[in-house]
C-alpha cells in the first residue's frame, strides 16, 4: 500500500480519468474528477463513509493510472469511453443484452436515410436508440409515405468507371417505383430536413411548413406538386395524431427515471422524450449489481451515459427526474459547452409533473417485472435435473447452483494436505479449485485438518466480495461434518448456505442437526452428482499429496547428493517412478540417462544407502 500513498501524494489538482489496477492489471474501476489528487486521495482515507462495495475494491487495488484532461466535460466524454471499453467490475456497468436499432442519416451530398445498429464517427447523424424495431420500422414507413424517400442502405450514386459518369444504384425501392434517388438535389435535401424534423417530433412546425409550401404549389398551378405536398401532410398529421397527448403545453421535456427490482437486484434507466406536449419515444437500459448503489448515482450515471453518446440529441427545454442527481452541475457545464443550450433540471413533487414522472416509473417497473421473469425461465431452463433433484431429496433451502467440496490427505500423517473443487450448474469450475497446507495439525487427524482448513477458506471468503457457494460438501461422515460445522460457527460464517457429510462407505449424507443419514436412491442424478464432485475433490487433493510428497523426496535425497540439481532429480522421478526404481538401476543405464559423471554420483550415493542398511539389518 505504501506504493499506491506514494502515487496517490505525487497526483496533481487537475481534471481527468483516474483507471485503478488490480495485480493482474484487470481494470476495476474508471472514475472522473476535477481535482485528481483530491478525489482519489478520498478513497484511502476514512472507509466509514465507504459501501461494502468500494471498500472490497480498495483492497484489490495495486496500480493507479491517471489521463489529465483539460476540463471536466472532456474528463466526463474519456470516462464515459473507457467505462464501454474495459467493463470494469466496480464501475455502474448497463445489461447490454441487445444492440439498439438507430435511424441513421448520413453525412454526403445526397444523405441516405437507413436502419442500423453499429454507430461509425463518420459525420453521419444517428437518432435514436429505439426501445425496439417494431418503433424504427414505423418511423421509416412514415418516412416513406410522408416523402417518398428511399430508405435502403445502399448507396444511391457511384461512379461509372468504364464511362467516368455518374450512375445511380438500384435499390429494393426502385423496384418499386419509390426510389428518390434521381430527385433535384436541392429539391432531395429539403426533404432530408423534413425527416429530421419528423424523427426530432416537431411535427406541429412540419405540418405549418407543408401547408405553406401546398398552397404555394397550388397557386402556382403546379397540381401535381400540390397533390404530392397534399399525401405528405395527411401522413405525417396521421402520425401526429397517433402520438399521446402527456402534456398540455408545447414545451420539450426529457423524463428519466430509475426504478429497482429487488429479486433480480437490477435497475432499470428510463427516457421518455416529450416534444411539443407528445410522448415521441422512449429508451430503457437494464442496470446490474445495484445492491448498495444509491439511486442518485444510478440516474446520474444513466445521463451521463446517454448525453454523452455518439447518436443524434435534441435537446428539450426542460429535464424532469425521479431523483436528485449526485452532481448537477457537471451536466450543466457538458451541456452547456458541448450544445451550447442551459437546461433546468427539476424533480417534480406534485402536479402534473410529477404524475409524468410517475408514469415513467410505472414503465420502468413493468419493464423489470417482464426482466425477471424472462430471467426465472432462463434459470429454470439451464438448471440441470441433479441440482434440483439434490434440493429436493435434501430439502434444501435454496437450488444448489454452486457446490464446494472438501476432501483431505496424508500418508501416516506426513505431507498433510486439503483440497476444495468448486462444481457450477453441476460442471467443474476448475479455475475456483484449492489446493491447502495442513499448518496446524500434528498427524492423521482428519477432523482437526477439516476443521483447519474450513475456517481458513470461509474466513477469507468473508473479508472478500467472492459469491458464497450454496451447498458446502465435506468428504467424511458425522465427525467431519460435526468439525466443520464447529469451524464455521467459530467464524460466525455458518447459516450463510448449507453443509452436508457424505459418507463413502455406504454413500450417506448426513445433515446438521439430523441423527440418522439420508439415502438417495442410487439411480438418481442428485447422487452421481455429489459422487462426482466428491471423487473430483478426492482426485485434486491426492493429486497434490504426491506432488508434495515427490518434491520433498527430490530435495531430501537426490538433490542432497553432490552435483545433482532439481532438474535432474525430477527427470530421473518423472522417467522411473520413484527413488527406489532409480536405486535398483545399473550404472549403464543411469549413464545413458544424465551423464557418466551424475550417474556414478547417484549409484555410489544410493548404493552406500542400501548397503548400511542391510548392514544394520
Amino acid at each position: 500500500m505504501s506504493h499506491l500513498q506514494e502515487k496517490v501524494s505525487n497526483l496533481p489538482l487537475f481534471p481527468g480519468v483516474y483507471i485503478y489496477r488490480d495485480k493482474s492489471g484487470n481494470v476495476l474501476y474508471v472514475g472522473k474528477a476535477k481535482r485528481l489528487k483530491n478525489r482519489v486521495r478520498s478513497y484511502f482515507q476514512d472507509s466509514s463513509n465507504h459501501s461494502a462495495r468500494i471498500i472490497a475494491m480498495v483492497r484489490k487495488i495495486d496500480d493507479i493510472e491517471v489521463m489529465i484532461t483539460d476540463s471536466e466535460t472532456e474528463a466526463l466524454i474519456l470516462e464515459n469511453t473507457l467505462i464501454k471499453k474495459y467493463q470494469p467490475r466496480y464501475n455502474i456497468l448497463y445489461r447490454d443484452d441487445k444492440t439498439y436499432p438507430y435511424i441513421c442519416i448520413t453525412n454526403e451530398e445526397r444523405p441516405r436515410v437507413f436502419p442500423t445498429r453499429t454507430i461509425l464517427k463518420d459525420g453521419s447523424q444517428y437518432f435514436g436508440p429505439y426501445d425496439s424495431v417494431g418503433g424504427m420500422k414505423r418511423m421509416l414507413e412514415v418516412i416513406r409515405k410522408a416523402f417518398d424517400l428511399c430508405t435502403c442502405a445502399v448507396s444511391i450514386k457511384t461512379l461509372d468507371k468504364t464511362k467516368n459518369t455518374p450512375k445511380w444504384n438500384s435499390c429494393f425501392d426502385d423496384y418499386l417505383g419509390s426510389c428518390s434517388a434521381e430527385r433535384d438535389l436541392l429539391e432531395y435535401q429539403t426533404t432530408i430536413e423534413k425527416v429530421t424534423k419528423l424523427i426530432n417530433g416537431r411535427t406541429r412546425e412540419l405540418i405549418k411548413e407543408i401547408k405553406e409550401e401546398m398552397e404555394m404549389a397550388s397557386s402556382a398551378m403546379e397540381f401535381e406538386q400540390a397533390a404530392y405536398l397534399r399525401d405528405s401532410l395527411f401522413a405525417v398529421q396521421r402520425f401526429s395524431e397517433r402520438m399521446k397527448v402527456v402534456a398540455d403545453n408545447d414545451l420539450d421535456r426529457d423524463l428519466f427515471v430509475v426504478a429497482r427490482h429487488e429479486g433480480i437486484q437490477e435497475a432499470c434507466g428510463l427516457l421518455l422524450k416529450i416534444r411539443e406536449g407528445k410522448l415521441v419515444g422512449k429508451f430503457h437500459r437494464f442496470i446490474r449489481d445495484v445492491n448498495d448503489i444509491p439511486d442518485a448515482a444510478l440516474l446520474q450515471s444513466f445521463l451521463e451515459d446517454y448525453y454523452t453518446s455518439d447518436h443524434q440529441i435534441t435537446l428539450p427545454d426542460e429535464v424532469y427526474l425521479s431523483h436528485p442527481l449526485v452532481d448537477e452541475e457537471l451536466l450543466h457545464i457538458f451541456i452547456e459547452e458541448k450544445k451550447s443550450k442551459k437546461i433546468p433540471f427539476r424533480v417534480p413533487e406534485r402536479g402534473d409533473k410529477a404524475k409524468l414522472i410517475q408514469m415513467a416509473l410505472t414503465n420502468a417497473k413493468l419493464y423489470l417485472d417482464e426482466r425477471a421473469l424472462t430471467l426465472e425461465k432462463r434459470e429454470r431452463d439451464r438448471i440441470p435435473v441433479s441440482i434440483t433433484d439434490l434440493k429436493k431429496y435434501l430439502n434444501l433451502q435454496r437450488v444448489p447452483r454452486r457446490i464446494e467440496c472438501f476432501d483431505n490427505s496424508n500418508f501416516q500423517g506426513e505431507y498433510p494436505v486439503a483440497s476444495m473443487v468448486s462444481f457450477v450448474d453441476a460442471k467443474p469450475r476448475k479455475k475456483a479449485y484449492k489446493h491447502f497446507h495442513i499448518k496446524t495439525v500434528v498427524g492423521p487427524d482428519d477432523f482437526a485438518s477439516m476443521h483447519e482448513v474450513l475456517t481458513r477458506r470461509y474466513s477469507r471468503l468473508m473479508q472478500s466480495s467472492d459469491q458464497i457457494p450454496d451447498l458446502i460438501v465435506v468428504d467424511g461422515g458425522k465427525g467431519q461434518l460435526s468439525s466443520a460445522i464447529k469451524a464455521l460457527k467459530e467464524i460466525g460464517f455458518y447459516g450463510q448456505c448449507e453443509i452436508i457429510g457424505l459418507a463413502k462407505r455406504l454413500e450417506e449424507v448426513f445433515l446438521p442437526g439430523r441423527k440418522d443419514a439420508i439415502m438417495i436412491p442410487k439411480s438418481s442424478p442428485a447422487l452421481k452428482l455429489l459422487q462426482q464432485v466428491r471423487d473430483e475433490a478426492h482426485r485434486f487433493a491426492i493429486t497434490f499429496h504426491r506432488n508434495i510428497r515427490s518434491n520433498h523426496i527430490i530435495q531430501t535425497e537426490l538433490t542432497s547428493i553432490d552435483g545433482i540439481g532439481e532438474k535432474t532429480a525430477k527427470a530421473l522421478l518423472k522417467k522411473f517412478g520413484s527413488v527406489e526404481n532409480i536405486r535398483n538401476l545399473d550404472l549403464d543405464t543411469l549413464s545413458q540417462e544424465i551423464g557418466n559423471k551424475k550417474a556414478q554420483s547417484i549409484f555410489d550415493y544410493l548404493n552406500d544407502q542400501k548397503n548400511a542398511k542391510e548392514a544394520n539389518e
